[in-house]
């Protein structure tokens, strides 16, 4: 070690400097300080060494503690699904919040799938029969069923047997726009993982256009949407970016003669999601026409790249500050791409793994995702075989004992394995300095 041999040698020219009372001093001085670093030498490496028994000892009941946690979890599910038929509206909104709660933060497929009808029945009754927030979050939790229960046979029954009464919701203008919102979202989600034939598909997107059309008919009209909407237009449009992802190239073409010359118009919206939703379709609509041709040109591009540019040079004082980031950040990327730019890459980190969102719909399927279930998708990534199949992330992960213990304390035992260094060199410093200080 550089430190020992600076102690073990007398310094150059140190004889000449007079004095054998100096030189014996800093031979003595060097070999304290050589006691002192093997000593925080092995008080650390003892340190770290009892840190990795221990870990190891704690894998096999962190295993079991988790398996624990599992079943309680399942015993509050029944509890939930017990109290969506209770007669009081508040003790069922209760309930369908904290379904909602569960089913996004963990993983329960197989005890779904035998429950699947009772909560089917449920949630077709809280949808015909409850009112504005009750629908909102039986759409919410129908939407989450649909990811757990994934695109097998009875997820696909699950989905087609409440799939009119998410259509019949979403276009009654009467209904509360919280839920209407809600059933845009679970529509898209749902016919995403679990419609199998392109009738179904065809038959979302339109219903979905339908809703956000009507506010951008016409090529010079004005844009007016009421506020209490602005949120539904968004959902909508966004549910339907979602499915366009999957659309057969045969159904594109005519889509993007009929909505590329009308979706400016909604970026023109005092909404800002709504806007950044119009934003990021077009540029989706772009990548899927250059899928089909590779040197495709809109007829409008200047016009549009003029109302995009200014978008992504946005000041306007009365817009919130955090708004007039989101929104110049997200016009910055739309407009690089329009103009023939690559699309921006996104790295997302998950455990010992990395997703590279490297597309407009990718994004858009992150997204979606993402929305619905908030904190717990990075466990879903990790261990929804949905999700990994969608990302092209490959099987679940099995990890061994090393790799968890790198992954769930590492950086625990890092800062302990630190602090005991810091402590034991802060001793052996303090005992060179106080020798020094005695001799001076």
């Amino acid at each position: 070690m550089p430190r020992a041999r600076k102690g073990s040698a007398p310094r150059r020219g140190g004889q000449r400097r007079g004095g054998g009372a100096r030189s014996s001093t800093q031979a003595d001085s060097g070999s304290s300080e050589d006691e002192a670093a093997s000593e925080a030498r092995s008080t650390t490496s003892e340190c770290a060494s009892q840190l990795s028994a221990a870990a190891e000892e704690g894998l096999g009941g962190e295993a079991v503690e988790e398996q624990g946690q599992q079943e309680d979890l399942e015993e509050k599910v029944k509890e939930y699904v017990d109290c969506l038929t209770d007669k009081s509206a508040k003790t069922r909104q209760g309930a369908l919040e904290s379904l909602r709660l569960a089913l996004a933060a963990r993983l329960l497929p197989d005890f779904l799938l035998e429950r699947r009808l009772t909560l089917a029945d449920a949630l077709e009754k809280c949808l015909k029969k409850g009112k504005g927030e009750e629908q909102a979050l039986a759409a919410a939790v129908l939407g989450l069923l649909c990811v757990q229960l994934g695109p097998g046979p009875k997820g696909e029954e699950f989905f087609r047997s409440l799939q009119p009464l998410l259509v019949s919701l979403l276009s009654d203008s009467a209904a509360s726009p919280a839920a209407r919102l809600h059933c845009a979202s679970a529509l898209g989600l749902g016919c995403y993982v679990a419609a199998a034939d392109i009738e179904d598909l065809v038959s979302c997107l339109t219903c979905l256009e339908g809703v956000f059309s009507r506010s951008c008919s016409g090529r010079d009209s004005s844009l007016v949407v009421p506020a209490s909407l602005q949120g539904l237009l968004c959902a909508a449009l966004q549910a339907w970016a979602l499915l366009l992802t999957i659309c057969p190239s045969t159904h594109i073409g005519p889509i993007l003669d009929r909505q590329l010359p009308r979706l400016p118009q909604l970026l023109s919206s005092e909404s800002v999601n709504l806007r950044m939703a119009a934003g990021e379709t077009i540029a989706l609509l772009f990548e899927l026409a250059r899928d089909l041709e590779e040197d495709f040109a809109y007829e409008d591009t200047e016009a549009l790249c003029g109302e995009l540019r200014t978008l992504a040079t946005d000041s306007n004082k009365y817009r919130a500050k955090a708004d007039r980031r989101r929104q110049r950040s997200t016009f910055r990327a739309v407009l690089h791409f329009v103009e023939g730019g690559e699309c921006e890459e996104e790295t997302i980190r998950f455990g010992l793994e990395v997703l590279y969102v490297d597309s407009w719909a990718r994004r858009r399927v992150y997204a979606a995702f993402k929305e619905a279930l908030g904190s717990g998708m990075h466990h879903h990534l990790q261990n929804n075989e949905l999700l990994r199949d969608i990302f092209g992330l490959g099987p679940v992960l099995v990890l061994d004992a090393a790799a968890l213990k790198a992954c769930k304390i590492s950086r625990f035992e890092k800062h302990l394995y630190n602090a005991a260094a810091f402590r034991a060199r802060t001793k052996a410093r303090s005992r060179v300095r106080d020798k020094r200080a005695d001799v001076l």
